[in-house]
């Protein structure tokens, strides 16, 4: 008796898997303005940084962010901004190359690398890095949650 219901279930179960992934892989269909937006807010959290512009990095950010730096430390979003906002630290304009956004529905990874220099207590540095920022969207907006970084050796 349940030998039939089972049967006649699995090929709509299956229809709807295939549709489910389907449309997570292939992400929304304005993809290519989708992206554009994407890089550009990139870019204002980029600049809102160097700017130290406390406002800005924070409404980029969701609450819950979580940041893993390059030796595996773990900043919480409050620790992320006031790190940004010492007076001892200051970030020189910087570029991003191999700049690439993947999509998968609500979630959105970022990635690209960087040379980053600036100065720390009156003292200059130089980092090469490689990064992955995550992006999810909530109730319609894209918010960072989180941020991992790989030093690369020069």
């Amino acid at each position: 008796m349940l030998r039939p219901t089972i049967s006649r279930c699995i090929p709509w179960l299956l229809g709807w898997l295939l549709i489910a992934c389907g449309s997570i892989a292939q992400g929304p269909k304005d993809t290519p303005a989708l992206i554009s937006t994407l890089k550009a807010q990139a870019d204002r959290w980029d600049q809102a940084i160097v700017a130290k512009d406390r406002q800005a990095i924070a409404a980029n950010m969701a609450d819950d962010f979580r940041q893993i730096d390059g030796v595996g430390n773990i900043e919480t979003k409050a620790s992320f901004i006031d790190d940004l906002m010492s007076a001892d630290l200051t970030i020189d304009p910087y570029t991003v190359e191999d700049f690439e956004v993947r999509l998968f529905g609500d979630v959105a990874l970022l990635s690209g690398r960087t040379t980053m220099t600036g100065s720390y207590r009156g003292k200059p540095f130089s980092t090469h890095y490689r990064y992955i920022d995550i992006y999810v969207r909530r109730s319609g907006e894209w918010k960072i949650v989180s941020v991992q970084i790989s030093k690369l050796p020069r």
